[in-house]
């Protein structure tokens, strides 16, 4: 009997030491915003919000807990020892970047935490993650290993999930992963986009920011997953738009189901990549590709970057149709909103566009798309999830609850050597765990 199969957002909460350090090279808007004071409680509830929206449409929507923070381990294998207070202060005064990496809140943009191809892809029949090892910036690379116990705790049934360890060769997860189909009950073409091949290291064509996703990297998922090679599509990034600041694909693309939105300026090869998609798609549907190229006449890859529109979610609305959910930044820009507004009057699947504020996560470099990881689940692989994760109208009340009582106003730099920061952070995860139902996921429960 065919099942009924659901795209699930699952969204990382934002963490209650959510602060703006600028540590993610060739993230312009992290650069800008570096040593700013953040609002951590405002960023949690424009990050639920967004949610409870997605919720509201009719979709499937989860969460994904933050990870602990300040990472005192990591500051204790640095060579700093004594009290957490000691720790703090001493990294205050020795080491504030790496100190800032320790406090970082960035697992709040899941579409890192891992690549996952769903079970009409994969050889076995399973629903497959692979934690990405996000290897190119230290304040991110410390994440992996939580990252990967959250989603076994989340996705337990090894009757239906298969969890891999990262890869070797850096790897930055979803935000360089699409999945084109014809309906997500189908079999899919899975796009992976990389930045460099190993062989690279002393190629100089990116002389500004670092390409961060490895070709390695890409075909050791594809393979970990089981994919068709028939249906993976492996595509490099244009060395103008890491230039111009797209550290991710999923800044200057998206995709879902038949309609791949991507700027002209995104692959380095653009006619190969989309015929190499083509082909694999029409093994897999019985529809057209329908591709939505956005001409540099049109928008400049600077403001693709400044504004996020190709970091929307685009997602299939349970009536029919799709919507584009797009920031805020986009309607308030002339020409992004131009252009969204012609595209849902044009001949293509996207009907409507929905703005949210989630001014705090875009600060910091991180759209509506950053913010969620997608799986993709048949009705009885759903059933094996974690079910207090997915959001209802209880549980987003709790949450809301939980923010506005264990968050604080605002972070300024100076505050991450604040030892009473540490303990509100772990006395508001432990508060969490609870409300999810998720037990001692973290260290200092243990």
């Amino acid at each position: 009997m065919d099942q009924t199969v659901y795209e699930v957002n699952f969204d990382g909460l934002v963490g209650p030491t959510h602060n703006y350090a600028g540590l993610s090279a060739g993230n312009l808007a992290s650069m800008a915003h570096g040593q700013t004071v953040s609002h951590p409680k405002e960023a949690a509830l424009q990050g639920l919000r967004k949610m409870k929206l997605l919720h509201d449409m009719g979709l499937k929507q989860g969460v994904i807990p933050p990870q602990e923070r300040p990472d005192l381990e990591a500051l204790r294998g640095s060579g700093f020892g004594g009290s957490d207070a000691d720790i703090l202060k001493e990294a205050q005064k020795k080491d504030p970047h790496l100190l800032a990496a320790c406090w970082s809140a960035s697992s709040m943009w899941a579409a890192n935490a891992a690549t996952v191809s769903p079970s009409a892809d994969t050889a076995d029949a399973k629903v497959h993650f692979t934690a990405a090892n996000l290897r190119s910036l230290p304040h991110r690379a410390i994440e992996p290993p939580a990252t990967a116990r959250f989603l076994r705790a989340i996705f337990p049934d090894e009757s239906a999930f298969v969890h891999h360890p990262p890869v070797h060769d850096p790897d930055e997860g979803a935000a360089n992963h699409t999945r084109l189909c014809q309906s997500h009950s189908g079999p899919g073409v899975e796009l992976f986009v990389y930045g460099k091949e190993a062989s690279d290291s002393s190629r100089t064509e990116y002389p500004r920011y670092p390409a961060r996703q490895a070709k390695e990297a890409s075909a050791a998922v594809a393979r970990a997953h089981g994919l068709a090679p028939e249906r993976t599509v492996f595509a490099r990034q244009s060395p103008e738009a890491i230039h111009a600041g797209v550290f991710h694909n999923d800044v200057i693309a998206v995709g879902n189901e038949n309609v791949l939105l991507y700027h002209e300026g995104a692959f380095g090869d653009g006619s190969g990549v989309l015929g190499a998609l083509k082909e694999g798609f029409a093994r897999v549907a019985d529809t057209d590709l329908a591709p939505i190229r956005i001409d540099p006449g049109r928008l400049f890859l600077a403001e693709a970057v400044e504004t996020y529109l190709f970091n929307s979610q685009l997602i299939t609305l349970p009536e029919g149709g799709m919507c584009i959910v797009a920031p805020s930044e986009c309607g308030e820009n002339e020409k992004t909103r131009a252009i969204l507004d012609e595209m849902v009057q044009e001949e293509n699947p996207i009907q409507s566009v929905r703005y949210v504020d989630i001014r705090q996560s875009m600060k910091n470099g991180g759209g509506p798309a950053c913010l969620r990881l997608r799986v993709v689940l048949t009705e009885s692989e759903l059933e094996k999830v974690h079910t207090p994760v997915l959001l209802t109208e209880t549980l987003y009340a709790g949450l809301v609850r939980w923010v506005e009582r264990r968050y604080r106003d605002r972070l300024a730099p100076g505050d991450l050597a604040d030892p009473s920061l540490a303990e509100e952070s772990r006395a508001a995860l432990d508060d969490l765990t609870q409300i999810l139902k998720l037990g001692p996921i973290y260290r200092f429960q243990q």
